[in-house]
């Protein structure tokens, strides 16, 4: 019986001369020295690893349960009864015994330097430590989670590029919008705005400055004409120099960002084509980096798949027992996004249940066939038979609200027009013809009334808030007042007495002058007697009011 053992130098095989004890429970004592181990065990044969790439070649192929070509050759040299450690290898085998084998290995690895003729034990262990360190390396470089760690890294960095493009795009138009504000409703594209901003400077040079290589004729007419009319104010040669910087860095940041967009696609398509031929390479990278890893999504079942994304709407609906969410990532699917309202629903549900299916296919295929030019058929042809479903479904909802216009026993009777209604009058239209294209003019004049009416807006959002400010201070400053008035409350109550009753008196005349003007029959007599008793009321109440004010002066004098 021989016995199959791998080492860092190479496979051995050892002739046993007893197979009696392989079933003794004593069996390692026969390995406490090495005289009693070499009575055992014989070596026979030894197949010599010739380099480091062969030894890790080999060894991967035990660990994954294969027989590598060395070892199948060595084996096929020696065909007997044959006893190995790893159950794994069985069907490869000639002869595998069922007899519990650990206590064996565990000798032969305890004495193998004598079973292996006078080998150093160093030299082994060195072997093995750059065996052990060339297989980690490998198992690195050909990690399949490697590659989804790109793509969730990639993903994640476009992400965050997006939100700094935005950052820094809307900074530039807020400085630069002090000395050309017209421009920010011309141009809406950040990277076009910077790129002008960077090759015109300041708005006198709009004029003599082409923009031919970054706008059309229509947009680069409307700009000049807007920096010729602009109510901007003027800055300085350091200020501009500073936007200049940093419209260096949204365009620096936005070419950067489109190179990184191009190496997710070409990760995608390699590690997952069929996912990215039905949703995308940027929901499907999301979907990726959602789920941790391509393996880990494929796990998912397509009702996952669907709400993935929203787990916090899905939580929040089951404990408020609404409705659950019909879609998460996967809404932003073209296939999603391109059907009506009342089709998303359902679309996200057949679009779920095609991905998830795809997603296993990539995820269970080998990389040599990813590369195929036939690698993403399935993806494609899921995607046909979704865009065929869509536009049946579209077809149907449209034939429901035509199908009550249809001939039938219901149908629409026909209207006869009264010939007392008036007709249509199809002179009315002759009206001047007015083009419908905008002059350049036309649109910076636009522009510049836009801003000055923002302004203008501003300006009277600013007053509000300070004469609402002010009002609150005289309020507060009212308040205050009234308790230092409650100490001279007698000195001045006569005088106020006084103003009251002489407002009643203005109002008591003004409505009588009001009464005798509706009349319109007054006499000039009457007129200077109503005046005069009306002089002489007045004198008759300040007198009075004087009298009890001196009155109540004595009094508090008195009570002193």
């Amino acid at each position: 019986m021989l016995v199959l053992y791998e080492t860092a130098m190479g496979f051995a095989l050892f002739k046993l001369t007893d197979s009696a004890k392989l079933t003794d429970p004593n069996l390692y004592q026969e390995f406490d020295t090495p005289e009693r181990a070499n009575e055992l065990l014989k070596l026979k044969s030894l197949h010599r690893f010739t380099s480091t790439a062969t030894a890790v070649e080999e060894i991967t192929s035990i660990q994954e349960g294969k027989l590598g070509k060395g070892l199948k050759e060595f084996l096929n040299k020696n065909k007997e009864e044959l006893v190995i450690v790893d159950p794994r290898l069985g069907a490869f085998s000639f002869v595998i015994t069922d007899l519990d084998t650990l206590d064996l290995f565990r000798g032969i690895r305890s004495q193998l330097g004598a079973l292996l003729n006078g080998l150093d034990p160093k030299d082994l262990a060195t072997m093995s430590l750059g065996l052990s360190h060339s297989l980690s390396r490998f198992k690195l470089k050909f990690s399949p989670d490697k590659v989804d760690t790109m793509v969730i890294q990639a993903i994640a960095l476009l992400d965050d590029l997006d939100k700094e493009i935005n950052i820094y795009a809307m900074r530039v138009k807020e400085w630069y919008g002090w000395h050309f504000p017209e421009i920010a409703k011309i141009l809406s594209d950040n990277l076009a705005y910077a790129k002008v901003v960077k090759l015109m400077g300041f708005r006198t040079n709009a004029i003599k400055t082409d923009f031919a290589a970054i706008l059309p004729e229509e947009l680069e007419a409307t700009i000049k004409a807007a920096a010729e009319i602009s109510m901007g104010t003027e800055i300085s040669e350091s200020d501009l120099a500073h936007i200049h910087a940093l419209c260096d860095q949204v365009i620096s940041i936005s070419e950067y960002r489109a190179q990184l967009s191009e190496y997710l696609r070409n990760r995608m398509v390699a590690i997952a084509p069929n996912l990215t031929a039905i949703v995308g390479e940027l929901v499907g990278a999301r979907l990726i980096s959602h789920a941790g890893s391509l393996l880990n999504l494929a796990k998912h079942p397509a009702s996952t798949v669907q709400i993935l994304g929203a787990e916090k709407a899905l939580f929040r609906a089951l404990k408020t027992k609404h409705d659950t969410p019909k879609y998460g990532l996967i809404y932003h699917a073209s296939l999603v996004g391109q059907a009506p309202p009342k089709l998303k629903g359902k679309m996200a549900r057949m679009v779920a249940t095609k991905t998830a299916l795809s997603v296993r296919v990539d995820a269970l295929t080998d990389a040599d066939e990813k590369s195929t030019p036939s690698a993403p058929s399935i993806g494609l042809e899921n995607r046909a038979r979704l865009e065929a479903r869509l536009r049946a479904l579209e077809a149907e909802s449209d034939a429901a609200g035509v199908r009550r216009f249809a001939t039938g026993p219901h149908h629409q009777k026909r209207v006869k027009l009264d010939p007392a209604v008036s007709t249509y009058n199809p002179a009315a239209d002759a009206v001047g013809l007015v083009s419908t294209q905008r002059e350049p003019i036309e649109s910076a004049v636009k522009a510049t009334l836009d801003v000055q009416e923002e302004k203008r807006r501003a300006k009277e959002e600013r007053r509000a808030k300070k004469r609402a400010e002010m009002e609150k201070a005289a309020e507060l400053t009212a308040d205050g007042d009234a308790d230092a008035d409650a100490m001279e409350v007698d000195g001045k109550e006569g005088s106020d007495e006084k103003k009251h009753k002489r407002r009643k008196s203005d109002v008591v005349a003004a409505v009588e002058d009001g009464a005798v003007a509706m009349e319109g029959v007054e006499t000039e007599a009457e007129r200077k007697a109503r005046k005069q008793a009306r002089k002489a009321e007045k004198a008759a109440k300040a007198g009075k009011a004087d009298r009890e004010a001196s009155s109540k002066k004595r009094k508090s004098k008195a009570t002193e």
